[in-house]
């Protein structure tokens, strides 16, 4: 299914913050891997506020930010719910892009940290400068092992042919083979937000 942003967006981001809560509210084990920016339901207000107002503008949508972060948080209450998990991959690209100020890349580092706390979330970071065995032409969703979706600038793009969400499955383990957890990726969160101007 081929879903462009436009129609989805005519009569605001809102909308298209809340088109998939029925579908996180159904899922039991979601794979995340996301290549240069932090996955919605770990990013902060400021955070997801500076990402939005670039699509608001860029799609030329009704401006109607406020309400769409309060949308994208409310979603994220998922991540708390029991009986689900989050298997998460992060390049460590994604650490390095910016959206807003330092201090609120700073602020976004520090919730990914605080996330990587829940009994829900596993959360492995793709160290730059590593031998590797693929890489991934974009980011994708993986929801219990039956849809996969993934966003082109214009479009969301759903995948529910099963040989096909078996090759996306086979991605995720590749990328995964290469990530590394706990200690190690709090070490290079950590490392990257030391890189960041001082927001004294």
């Amino acid at each position: 299914m081929y879903q462009e942003f436009r129609r989805q967006t005519h009569a605001g981001m809102k909308r298209l913050m809340q088109v998939h809560v029925p579908l996180y509210e159904r899922t039991s084990l979601f794979r995340i891997y996301e290549h240069n920016v932090i996955p919605g339901l770990f990013q902060t207000a400021d955070y997801a506020a500076a990402m939005l107002s670039f699509w608001i503008s860029f799609l030329g949508t009704p401006n109607d930010l406020e309400a769409s972060v309060i949308a994208r948080m409310e979603r994220q209450r998922v991540i708390y719910q029991a009986g689900k998990h989050f298997s998460v991959l992060i390049e460590e690209q994604s650490l390095r892009t910016w959206f807003g100020t330092a201090e609120v890349q700073a602020g976004q580092l520090d919730r990914l940290l605080t996330v990587m706390s829940l009994p829900t979330v596993s959360i492995g970071i793709i160290p730059m400068m590593i031998e590797r065995p693929c890489v991934s032409s974009t980011g994708f969703w993986i929801f219990d092992d039956e849809l996969v979706c993934l966003e082109t600038p214009t479009a969301n793009i759903e995948v529910t042919r099963p040989s096909e969400v078996k090759l996306y499955l086979r991605m995720f383990g590749h990328l995964a083979s290469v990530a590394v957890y706990g200690k190690a990726a709090r070490q290079i969160i950590t490392s990257v937000a030391e890189e960041l101007p001082s927001t004294k």
